[in-house]
């Protein structure tokens, strides 16, 4: 598995780490990505169950895809490879801010994240979702999911609350 991109709190490279290093303890802050993909004018989302055999919240919906860019790769070039590995397809993206968070899950470990959102618009579907990654894949309209997000909060990963309220205030949709 490749390392992951240690950061400073403003997204500047200061090394790297393994993967499950930069996870466990007390976690390292790193470089990662997060893709909101819309549609339907920017009225749904795709958003994903995350696989059950995932470190850190298996089993929870987030956002459409995340993960960390490789040494030398873009955010908008990890954004891209990832789209296609987890679900099968590909959309033109566009940045839409960064944010840092942390957070525990359980005893299963931690994420502490330097995170470059990355915004999609599409109307093809999900060719085909990795079993691996992706439980299961849903479009749903915004308003539904913020109603869901607000009364069961803890079944939706902590980035993707961020990482939605950001786009939302920042008017990307």
């Amino acid at each position: 598995m490749p390392d992951v991109i240690l950061t400073d709190r403003q997204g500047r490279a200061v090394g790297s780490a393994e993967i499950k290093d930069a996870h466990t303890g007390s976690g390292k802050l790193h470089k990662a990505f997060s893709i909101y993909v819309f549609r339907k004018n920017k009225r749904e989302i795709l958003i994903q169950r995350r696989s059950t055999a995932k470190m850190l919240w298996p089993g929870i919906w987030a956002n459409t895809c995340c993960s960390h860019p490789r040494k030398d790769e873009s955010p908008l070039a990890a954004g891209t490879r990832r789209l296609t590995e987890e679900l099968g397809f590909t959309t033109d993206l566009h940045e839409g801010g960064t944010f840092v968070y942390r957070a525990e899950d359980g005893k299963r470990g931690v994420e502490h994240e330097h995170v470059t959102i990355l915004i999609g618009n599409t109307d093809d579907a999900v060719a085909e979702a990795n079993p691996d990654e992706v439980v299961e894949w849903k479009w749903i309209d915004l308003p539904s999911l913020q109603t869901d997000m607000k009364k069961n909060p803890d079944q939706y990963a902590p980035w993707f609350h961020l990482g939605l309220a950001q786009i939302l205030s920042a008017a990307h949709v």
